[in-house]
């Protein structure tokens, strides 16, 4: 193979000449082509701005709908799970004056027929194996 040597080579020409003095006036053609051509910048934020205000004053509603809805609600009826709390944690509190709530309709449902056959009653108890634990003293 023949040695390659750039620097005894005759170098090709690319065929692009600069004029003279161009450089000199590159600069200031620059700068006036720029100035005749400068266009509004208009920022991507600024168009979307509106959009988000938009949005974020939807999601404001949405969110206080709800919260003004219950705020207003003016409910007298007590919630069953607070009344049953309440009940269980105040042992001052008296099955006699339980029952001045109930009204008779109330009272009647709460009656609970328990007529079991002693032939059933024995079944049962001789089936668990606990059945010390039902016998009293």
């Amino acid at each position: 193979m023949k040695a390659f040597k750039l620097d005894d080579e005759p170098k090709i020409t690319s065929g692009f000449k600069v004029p003279e003095a161009y450089f000199d006036d590159l600069q200031s053609k620059v700068n006036q082509r720029l100035q005749e051509d400068e266009t509004p910048v208009i920022s991507l934020f600024a168009q979307r701005k509106t959009w988000i205000m938009a949005i974020a004053a939807v999601f404001i509603i949405a969110l206080t709908i709800p919260l003004i809805h219950y705020m207003n609600r003016s409910s007298t009826e007590i919630d069953k799970g607070t009344l049953e709390n309440y009940l269980t944690n105040h042992a001052d509190i008296s099955d006699d004056d339980i029952v001045e709530l109930f009204n008779e309709n109330d009272i009647q449902k709460m009656k609970v027929d328990l007529k079991i056959d002693d032939k059933e009653l024995e079944d049962i108890l001789t089936a668990d194996g606990n059945v010390e634990d039902y016998i009293v003293d």
